[in-house]
């Protein structure tokens, strides 16, 4: 999971089916009995006959990486990768057992020229699910209109960091703005003009010229913040990048001030209706599959590092940083429950924090928010199983 420019252009999108790995040779369609598990027995569970599409294509926005576990341990043995088009295809299954359908995990980022899921999703219609966190549903409510059906996180993972041994009396991101300390980040993130707004930090505080590489970072020795994941950057920066090879501080945005929920699992908002029944047998499944690799995440570990590497996107992603992903996601709270000990589910009162923080910067900005649009239009919690939980 990486953030980029949230205007990103919509652009057109092809969308191609050679499998060149893989252990299966079948194919699914849009409508009717997928094939690429003819010899698989239908569980307990069967999206098919809920109506579920055949195959269950869903957006993610970035390469395969650890916080998109959830979606990976929904493939069992038998998959196809498509190195050219940066997916993956497979039965989908339900704690190991067939669900009657097909589901394909589509990489976002590099694989899409950094379109954002819901564009993706709106430029092919084939697309049944994407990430999108609530502000970006916000952002484009009119254009791009979104449902949330499931929330996997239930913080974001982005927060800023910095170097404890400059700043031993930093311990937040206000801190920092005291401090007056330079803050480096990717342009575009609409929690950086909250903390602008709210008098967090200063204008002349952000650096908007983040690149995703560790350069500045170091060369400054540890002068300037810069943004981050918690689920990441701490150990690729301990232990991956030998010209800086210690500890990093940092804070969520989340905990600064900016709850939004990342990578909601959405649809367009006819789709709620339409199929009304698939999504209340398929969340359950979603969020079982949360559950499930949480508890048990290697395998899928070993899966999203084989994608890695047949991608071939030119990012590096090792295992210690996707052992160490799920470690922190777990020990962070990053997911888990929430206080009313349920998980997936969109909190009503923080998801309208988020809205009221939100709307009046995207409607001085300019962009897409729907005429009378309100917090409640952007999620729905009627398909989730309150049994299951961490």
């Amino acid at each position: 999971m990486r953030t980029f420019r949230r205007t990103a252009a919509i652009g057109a999108v092809v969308i191609g089916a050679i499998a060149i790995t893989g252990c299966s040779t079948g194919t699914s369609s849009d409508e009717g009995e997928s094939t690429a598990a003819a010899d698989l027995e239908i569980g307990s569970i069967d999206l098919a006959a809920a109506g579920c599409p055949a195959d269950i294509r869903i957006q993610t926005d970035w390469n395969p990486e650890s916080e998109h576990g959830h979606l990976y341990a929904l493939l069992g043995d038998q998959y196809e990768v498509d190195a050219k088009n940066k997916s993956v295809t497979g039965p989908l299954m339900a704690s190991g057992e067939y669900t009657g359908v097909d589901v394909t995990i589509l990489s976002g980022g590099p694989a899409t020229g950094f379109t954002q899921p819901n564009a993706q999703m709106y430029n092919d219609p084939s697309i049944f699910l994407a990430y999108v966190g609530t502000d970006e549903a916000v952002a484009h409510s009119e254009d791009l209109p979104t449902v949330s059906v499931f929330a996997p996180l239930l913080k974001d993972p982005q927060m800023i960091m910095w170097d404890p041994e400059t700043y031993p009396d930093v311990t937040s991101i206000a801190d920092l703005g005291k401090e007056g300390v330079s803050v480096r980040v990717f342009p575009g993130g609409t929690y950086m003009d909250y903390f602008v707004g709210s008098g967090v930090l200063s204008a002349d505080q952000v650096d908007a010229t983040y690149d995703g590489t560790p350069a500045v970072f170091v060369s400054e020795a540890g002068k300037i913040a810069q943004q981050g994941f918690a689920s990441a950057e701490p150990y690729i920066y301990k232990n991956e990048i030998a010209e800086w090879g210690k500890d990093v501080d940092y804070q969520l945005i989340n905990d600064a001030g900016y709850p939004k929920y990342a990578a909601m699992m959405s649809v367009i908002p006819e789709n709620v209706e339409k199929y009304h029944d698939c999504l209340s047998a398929l969340v359950p499944v979603l969020q079982q599959a949360t559950v499930d690799f949480y508890s048990e995440p290697q395998a899928t570990i070993d899966l999203i590092l084989e994608l890695v590497d047949a991608y071939d996107t030119g990012w590096v992603y090792s295992q210690g940083v996707a052992e160490y992903s799920v470690e922190t996601q777990v020990s962070e709270g990053l997911v888990g429950n929430d206080e009313a000990g349920l998980m997936g589910v969109a909190d009503p009162d923080r998801v309208q924090k988020l809205f009221d923080i939100v709307e009046p910067i995207y409607q001085e900005q300019g962009l897409p928010v729907k005429d009378g649009l309100t917090a409640t239009d952007l999620y729905t919690n009627e398909f989730l199983d309150p049994s299951i939980t961490f």
